[in-house]
């Protein structure tokens, strides 16, 4: 019952904010306003983002109460959207946002879960010997290099009308599976909170989009995502398990990979913003925004499909 609630409270509060959280960022001009990098032609609002926020906290702190889980995409959370939130007015003023204030947030909102325990605990032997427990110093660097990382590459590929939500929603299901096949039941409430959230906001948020989630829910998304994994399947897990949020999150980590790739074969800036991602490149070969996001979508589940056969053939 409380997954279906999970679902069902998240989508509510997601898809009954929206249109409120619309009216403050046209009253305020919050918008993100067509240029040269923006595939569309008038003023979309903002704040998308802060109705997700909202959405999710307040169903995890409804169904699962007050754990390190729950304050940690709380806390961590808060400081992604307020950062965001900053970087979204400055845009939607004509002017560009500095990359040091959000490099420093975003690794602070990193080491949260790190604090909370919350991490990359080591890798369990299938034969003897038993678990291989990590340093603390690896432990906490490798589980803030994965949140800081997805954090990025979820905001990387928020660049065509529902794609950051489609994916995040595919990408949620497939850690669901994950977290309730190994038995973590917050774990699983909390990506299915994720993927309500995220099907509320892509009725809002598909083509042609009526408003954008913006820097604050992107990377926000990302952030819950790495964090569902890490305490889902990260924390003590197999060699081949390891495969498994990796694949889960397949679309947003093959993009930034091959966009990183081309940046410094081009020999431009690694954090610059240009049209390498893969949802441009697809347009430019002809696509239209709804089948580039088609074919996304339809990577993100085969991606999730290998994911769930690796998790089977784990166990």
């Amino acid at each position: 019952m409380i997954l279906w609630l999970a679902v069902i409270t998240s989508f509510s509060i997601v898809y009954a904010s929206v249109p409120f959280m619309k009216k403050i960022a046209l009253h305020h001009g919050i918008v993100d306003r067509p240029g040269i990098r923006k595939i569309h032609s008038l003023p979309v609002p903002l704040l998308g983002g802060t109705a997700i926020y909202v959405g999710i906290i307040i169903s995890l702190w409804l169904l699962t109460g007050e754990s390190a889980l729950t304050e940690a995409i709380t806390i961590g959370g808060l400081l992604i959207v307020a950062i965001g939130l900053l970087d979204d007015i400055t845009k939607s003023r004509g002017a560009d946002f500095p990359v040091w204030p959000r490099i420093i947030v975003y690794t602070t909102a990193s080491i949260v879960p790190v604090i909370l325990d919350i991490r990359v605990l080591g890798l369990t032997n299938p034969g003897p010997g038993g678990m291989f427990i990590f340093p603390y110093w690896l432990s906490a660097a490798a589980t803030v290099l994965w949140v800081f990382a997805l954090i990025n590459m979820i905001n990387f590929i928020d660049g065509v009308d529902g794609l950051a939500a489609g994916v995040s929603m595919i990408s949620s299901f497939t850690l669901f599976v994950a977290a309730f096949v190994k038995g973590n039941l917050d774990t699983a409430v909390l990506a299915l909170i994720v993927f309500g959230a995220c099907a509320a906001f892509l009725t809002y948020n598909f083509y042609p989009a009526r408003i954008f989630m913006g820097d604050a829910g992107a990377a926000f998304l990302g952030y819950t995502l790495a964090v569902t994994a890490v305490q889902g399947t990260f924390k003590g897990t197999t060699f081949i398990t390891t495969f498994i949020p990796f694949l889960a999150l397949g679309v947003p980590i093959m993009d930034t990979f091959v966009v990183m790739l081309r940046r410094a074969m081009e020999g431009k800036g690694l954090h610059k913003a240009d049209k390498l991602h893969t949802h441009h490149v697809l347009m430019r070969w002809g696509l239209t925004q709804i089948q580039t996001v088609s074919f996304m979508y339809l990577v993100a589940i085969v991606f999730s499909l290998l994911s769930i056969v690796v998790l089977l053939a784990a166990g």
